[in-house]
């Protein structure tokens, strides 16, 4: 399975931006699906994780109420969708993907591909 990561950019904090993470290769063997993000000289945070069918997420404390997770399976894509954006947000922003059936979890080790990463910058 390969993961693409896009969307990221330079936005004004209180703003909004959508990233997207395309999925090719071995569609059958893509589970639940996760964002992480990685700011400067600070450990892999986790940041949503959603479920195979779409249906049900769960997101960190830090982006509880502002960020939105969903995946279209007909476009084998999962987004991310940030809203009112604060300056601590900035981070490169990974998506990533588990094989197996299970719960959602924040355990990245649960996640078995990668995505290259997609940097976010929030300005004051």
């Amino acid at each position: 399975v390969q993961l693409q990561a896009s969307g990221g950019g330079l936005v004004q904090a209180g703003g909004s931006l959508r990233l997207s993470c395309a999925v090719s290769g071995n569609l059958f063997s893509v589970k639940n699906m996760a964002w992480y993000r990685q700011a400067p000289r600070k450990e892999r945070e986790f940041v949503a994780a959603i479920n195979l069918s779409g249906t049900n997420a769960f997101y960190g404390d830090s982006v509880k109420g502002r960020f939105t997770a969903s995946r279209d399976n007909n476009r084998n894509t999962l987004y991310l969708q940030m809203s009112s954006l604060k300056p601590e947000d900035t981070a490169v922003y990974f998506c990533a993907a588990g094989a197996t059936y299970g719960p959602m979890s924040s355990n990245q080790y649960n996640y078995n591909a990668w995505g290259q990463g997609t940097l976010v910058t929030v300005s004051s």
